[in-house]
This record gives structure tokens, C-alpha cells and sequence, in this order.
């Protein structure tokens, strides 16, 4: 059985997504899992419908079971995401792993990422990161000096995640084959382009509250899910929560900030100075940014000081159903008979350890938080996560 992995955050789910899920099919896939990031995302933001919704989504879009990656590792660095994500992946027994890809090139993908496992590599980043430039650039410039043109590929988003994902592969020794689907319409973070969306231009629309303007770019079931949800009040701002961040970022000592600063740049030297001087979020961020350290990773410092995030374990603890049709409980089924900590009731968590315990306790309290930034303060009660059922199908 071929089984065909991705790793998303369906933030909301668009054609383009249901396009991918589609492609694998007709590139052999019996089976789609997606291994897809909870409440928060890696951009360092809520989501803008809850976990559950969005795996509601996937189901009804393509997608046999949705298995959620946790918040240490869905709201991270691209490397410490897909580490997490081809973990889930391998639990489901994926035999391939599917991915968007500018440059459509698996050769040169797989090339870039097993250049950046090169065990000397980092010698020469951090030559390249002292000329003060981005992590991102040093990285690229040192891949250049090795591969040439072929470290283009670090220039594209899809293709930079498709790199790690292949890297995450190779470090696990999961047995994950690449089926790279070349990406079609609307860019990264772009504007609609030949009927697609991006994402994040489809978030801008429903926040300028023109929701007629956005459904046109999801599949019909997924508007659906997205109507009922703002009908609800349950989508999200994360300006709902502002002063709530605020309040704990003035109360941290500058130590503190350390633990959420992953680079080991003292980059939180300059977060704290300006939580000590800014009156807003926004001010907060633009004070510190400069072109050496990229937004999403400022938000990430911010939402995780908010929400107390510790740094990612190794290796996730279970594979946390969120949803599944029929062939999905058949993957599930083939889960359990292989061991594998597979978790629907909250309440079985504890059988699976300390660390699963432990992790799920904090997942659930980054709940309570996450539906405090809904409109609807109404819909925020707390303890959803230890209530939650998966959507079955």
C-alpha cells in the first residue's frame, strides 16, 4: 500500500492544498496522511480556526487521517518542523512523503539537503553569519560555494521546507520516498494568481472581513467549515490577546528571554530593551527587527515567551488523532498492531509515559490560551483540549 505523507499546516486549507492531496493520488498515493501543526503555527501566530476545524477540513478534502504536531515543534524553526512532521509521518507508516515544490527538481533538492548534513558545513556559516548577515543567507552562501546554482533552491519557501523535509528523512532513516508535486498559482504569502491563493492572502481577506472574497479559494467543504467557524465567533486575532502578552513579557526578568531565543545570537538582549520602551506588540517588533533576524522568527520569540514554550524535545510522544475516515482507521489499526503510541482519548495519555503526559498537559493549556484570541469570548471555555473527539468520518 502506497501511503503518501504531508506535513502542513492548513491555515486554512485552499484548492491548492486539495490540489496537492489530488496529485498524489495521481502520482499512486492509496492513502494521504497529513501530520499537521495545532492551534499555532511556524509564522509565530494562532491559526485562524482551531486544530480541530482544520482537520475537519483535510478529510473532507482529500486527506484519510490527520495527526496533530504539537505546538514545540509546529511553532519553530523550519528544521525542528519537519523533524517533527517526519516523525508522525514514519509512526503512519508513510512510505513516501509529498511536498510543494517551486523548483519541481527532486535531484536538486535532495542534493542541497544532503550538502547541509555535511558534518564541516557549519564552519562556514558561521564565517558567512559574521559578515552580519541573515542565518538563512550565511546558509545559502555556503551551499553555493559547494553545489553552485543548485543551492537556488534555498531562495523559495516551499523548496527551503521540501530541503528540511528531505534532511529530516535522511536524519531518521525513515524510509520516506519524495514525490515532489511542482507548485501552481499564487506564490508564497502572494496575492490570488490563475485561481489560486495563498494562505495568508486568504487570512488578510477574512480579516478585512470580505469573506465572500476569500472562499472562492477553498474547495467547498472547507468554506463551509470556515462560514460556520466566523459564524461562531471562533475565528482568531491575536490583537484579542495583545495585552495579555504584554503583561507577562513585562514581567520576565532578561534571563528569562534566553530560553526562547534558539539562534544564540543574544538576540533576546535586544527583545527585552524593547518590552522595557514599547507600548504595543507591534512596536515591540518593528523596534527590534533588522534584515539579520526575519519576522516570523521575532513573533515566534514573542508568542512562545507568551505561551512559556520549552524547546522541542527530540522525538514527539504519540501521534494525536484529529481526524479520519475509513481508511484512515484502517491506518490506525495497522498503528496499534505495530505499537505505536497512538492517542484519541485524552484520557489515555497517561499510559503512554511521563513525557506524553506532560506533553499533552502544556499542548492543553496552550488551548486554553489560543481560544481567548477568538471574537467570541463565549466560545473560549477552558479545557477544550481534554474534551476534544477526533472527527471521524
Amino acid at each position: 500500500m502506497t501511503v503518501a505523507g504531508i506535513i502542513c499546516e492548513f491555515n486554512p486549507l485552499h484548492s491548492g492544498h486539495a490540489y496537492l492531496m489530488a496529485r498524489l493520488r495521481q502520482q499512486g498515493a492509496d492513502a494521504v496522511v497529513c501530520a499537521m501543526s495545532g492551534n499555532f503555527v511556524q509564522r509565530g501566530e494562532p491559526a485562524l480556526v482551531n486544530k480541530l476545524s482544520r482537520a475537519e477540513m483535510a478529510v473532507a478534502c482529500g486527506a484519510d487521517l490527520v495527526l496533530e504536531l504539537p505546538t514545540p515543534w509546529a511553532m519553530a524553526t523550519a528544521e525542528t518542523f519537519a523533524r517533527g512532521g517526519v516523525t508522525l509521518l514514519a509512526m503512519a507508516d508513510c512510505t513516501h512523503i509529498g511536498f510543494g515544490s517551486e523548483c519541481g527538481d527532486a535531484a536538486a533538492l535532495q542534493a542541497t539537503a544532503d550538502t547541509l548534513l555535511s558534518p564541516d558545513l557549519q564552519a562556514d556559516i558561521r564565517a558567512a553569519l559574521a559578515e552580519g548577515v541573515t542565518y538563512a543567507a550565511a546558509r545559502q552562501k555556503a551551499v553555493e560555494a559547494r553545489l553552485g546554482g543548485s543551492a537556488a533552491v534555498l531562495r523559495q519557501p516551499n523548496d527551503t521546507l521540501a530541503v528540511e523535509y528531505l534532511k529530516a528523512c535522511r536524519q531518521q532513516n525513515a524510509p520516506l520516498s519524495p514525490i515532489v508535486i511542482p507548485r501552481v498559482g499564487a506564490a508564497h504569502d502572494g496575492n490570488a494568481e490563475a485561481g489560486y491563493a495563498s494562505a495568508s492572502h486568504i487570512r488578510q481577506l477574512v480579516r478585512q472581513d470580505t469573506l465572500d472574497r476569500a472562499l472562492p479559494y477553498l474547495p467547498e467543504a472547507a468554506a463551509a467549515v470556515l462560514r460556520r467557524e466566523l459564524a461562531a465567533g471562533r475565528v482568531t486575532d491575536v490583537r484579542n490577546v495583545e495585552r495579555a502578552i504584554l503583561a507577562r513579557l513585562r514581567q520576565m526578568r532578561e534571563e528569562e528571554f534566553a530560553a526562547y531565543d534558539g539562534g544564540g545570537e543574544g538576540l533576546y538582549h535586544r527583545v527585552y530593551d524593547a518590552v522595557r520602551r514599547c507600548a504595543t506588540v507591534e512596536e515591540l517588533l518593528a523596534a527590534v527587527k533588522t534584515k539579520r533576524y526575519p519576522a516570523a522568527r521575532l513573533r515566534r520569540l514573542v508568542l512562545a515567551a507568551w505561551l512559556e514554550l520549552p524547546k522541542a524535545p527530540e522525538t514527539v510522544p504519540y501521534a494525536r488523532v484529529l481526524a479520519a475516515n475509513e481508511t484512515g482507521r484502517a491506518l490506525l489499526r495497522q498503528m496499534r498492531r505495530a505499537e505505536q503510541p497512538v492517542l484519541t482519548k485524552a484520557a489515555d495519555v497517561a499510559a503512554l509515559g511521563s513525557a506524553a503526559a506532560e506533553l499533552f498537559r502544556r499542548e492543553a493549556a496552550y488551548t486554553d490560551l489560543y481560544t481567548l484570541t477568538y471574537d467570541d469570548l463565549t466560545q473560549s471555555h477552558p479545557g477544550s483540549d481534554w474534551r476534544l473527539t477526533p472527527i471521524m468520518r
